[in-house]
């Protein structure tokens, strides 16, 4: 399934995307990933390399949708890009196709400002 596809499947006559998605800041996603939460970034593998919150698992945009089945549905999943735009469009194409998928506002730039400990390379951690 292509991007647009996904897009389209979401959408309707209208071309509208329906449903809220929800957010979290950087704050609330530090409390979440010390109680084991999954993260996901959607930013491109460079971008990842240069600077990533420890942990998160790197798939980009224009992976997502013939990913989805890496994200798992039994729990919510946190999507992270550079600022929230990508990973607010990862999050729609996500709840679209059954995951709790919930963006961090403000992105990998939000972290990096707040003073947080990051990761570097290709690795997670």
């Amino acid at each position: 399934m292509t991007w647009s596809d996904s897009l389209r499947r979401m959408s309707g006559a209208s071309g509208a995307v329906s449903g809220a998605v929800p957010e979290i800041s950087v704050d609330e996603l530090d409390g979440h990933l010390a109680s084991g939460a999954v993260l996901f970034d959607v930013r491109q593998p460079d971008e990842y390399d240069e600077a990533h919150v420890g942990g998160a698992i790197l798939i980009p945009l224009a992976d997502v949708p013939d990913a989805v089945d890496r994200f798992p549905t039994d729990q919510p999943v946190y999507v992270i890009c550079r600022s929230g735009g990508r990973s607010m469009k990862a999050c729609e194409v996500l709840r679209a196709n059954g995951v709790d998928a919930v963006n961090v506002a403000g992105g990998t730039l939000s972290w990096l400002d707040s003073g947080r400990p990051y990761a570097t390379g290709s690795s997670p951690t």
